[in-house]
């Protein structure tokens, strides 16, 4: 559960840094960087927070995991589009890893 709030924290510092690297116009990258992760911030509030139990609309099954692959696949695409590909994948990899054992462990 720790490995998942990181990743969790994760997606949003990866989206921040991708506003911050997007425009060489300073105001674009103010609005971005802090625009980008206020808008993911507001959609995992809204359908997946604390698993769902603590989401307004909480996402369940198949759905529960649309917006997994949704959320964490932006956070990597994001360091991707900043020019990060390396940590982009090993963000990915990292949310695979981490989706697998808490499927074994019963805990997804």
């Amino acid at each position: 559960m720790l490995l998942m709030f990181l990743l969790e924290l994760g997606v949003i510092a990866a989206v921040g840094y991708w506003g911050f690297t997007v425009s060489s116009n300073w105001i674009i990258n103010v609005l971005a960087g802090l625009g980008g992760p206020a808008l993911f911030i507001a959609a995992w509030a809204l359908f997946g927070a604390g698993g769902g139990a603590n989401a307004t609309f909480p996402a369940t099954g198949i759905w529960r995991g649309v917006l997994e692959i949704l959320w964490f696949g932006g956070g990597a695409a994001a360091l991707y589009a900043a020019g990060a590909a390396v940590p982009a994948a090993a963000f990915a990899i990292a949310f695979a890893v981490n989706a697998v054992l808490r499927l074994i462990w019963k805990q997804a």
